[in-house]
């Protein structure tokens, strides 16, 4: 059973200009002259992690970690002006071209993986493979699963206190009720449903391993321009066309890809990896009996941990046909 590498300290950090009033956090560490492979977070917003770095080997990889738009370290923090899909696979080429990265491994989960295969239907002669982990498609089916019917059928109680966040008048479109309230004047308002939101996925997330905050504790206002990102891509469909993820992989048949998805997996149900997984018949597949969505447990990091290793070491060019 393997585990993440021990943790290690970038050996370059900077904040990369990209045109708009956006500057892009970006670190550098394991090997410098070592296979570029490049982390993309979820969210949208979620920003990235330290641990993030220890999904590969650092003696082997040259590991490029960014905050998208508007998260983590990059600045400013929360600005949706300039903040789309589209831009933030332009932040991936200027990233790529600063370093001068010819080719390079993309590894996304969740949002991370739809943009990275987003990023490679436009510059699929730029990706040396792809590690798709917990897909998530962008489709209307899959937002409303999770804001609309579906994950709520699951975790009922904390889906009532979510929907109850917002105006009950407002409750028969839940993400259009969320933004009226995060982006009105009622700012106690605003708060209580960015708490309420950002509850509910941490219950779906995690699942028996969530612990509720405490209850006497308020959302802040990074929580509430955090929780705005979020609705800011969903109430824009992503900024993409509908199935459009699904519609242009035909294009990446000749990019080594692996399909990683857990089947306790809540917030992207196993029909999004499947689905993935059909109209690209020539990626590796592999479904985690017991693994949930995000990226930690035994099971998902050793399977993580297995496909970055075997794609090091060349096995994984001289093991598959494609």
């Amino acid at each position: 059973m393997k585990t993440l590498y021990p943790e290690i300290q970038p050996y370059q950090t900077f904040f990369l200009e990209t045109g708009s009033k956006h500057v892009v956090y970006v670190e550098q560490s394991g090997n410098p002259d070592g296979i570029p492979v490049v982390f993309l977070h979820g969210g949208p917003c979620s920003g990235t992690k330290p641990d993030h770095r220890r999904f590969f080997n650092p003696e082997l990889y040259r590991i490029i970690l960014f905050d998208q738009r508007g998260c983590g370290l990059s600045l400013p923090f929360g600005e949706l002006e300039n903040n789309t899909t589209q831009d933030l696979i332009d932040d991936m080429e200027r990233i790529r071209n600063h370093l001068t990265i010819d080719q390079w491994l993309v590894f996304g989960g969740s949002w991370g993986g739809a943009l990275a295969l987003l990023y490679a239907q436009q510059h699929k002669n730029k990706v040396a493979g792809l590690i798709i982990r917990g897909v998530f498609l962008a489709r209307q089916q899959d937002l409303d699963w999770f804001a609309k019917d579906g994950a709520g059928r699951i975790y009922p109680e904390q889906w009532q206190r979510l929907v109850e966040s917002i105006p009950e008048q407002s409750q028969g479109n839940l993400v259009q009720g969320l933004c009226d309230v995060l982006w009105g004047e009622d700012e106690v308002a605003q708060r209580r449903a960015a708490k309420e939101w950002m509850a509910w996925g941490g219950q779906v997330s995690l699942g028996n391993d969530y612990q509720p905050s405490p209850k006497g504790e308020h959302a802040t206002e990074k929580m509430v321009k955090q929780v705005r990102m979020e609705l800011h891509y969903a109430r824009h469909h992503y900024f993409i066309e509908e199935n459009q993820i699904m519609d242009n992989c035909s294009g990446l048949a000749k990019i080594p890809t692996v399909i990683i998805h857990g089947r306790q997996d809540f917030v992207c149900p196993m029909e999004a990896g499947y689905s993935l997984h059909k109209v690209l018949s020539n990626a590796e597949y592999v479904v985690l009996p017991n693994a949930g969505h995000v990226a930690q447990g035994k099971e998902m990091v050793n399977a993580l941990v297995t496909v970055t290793d075997r794609f090091a070491e060349h096995d994984y060019y001289h093991s598959k046909s494609l």
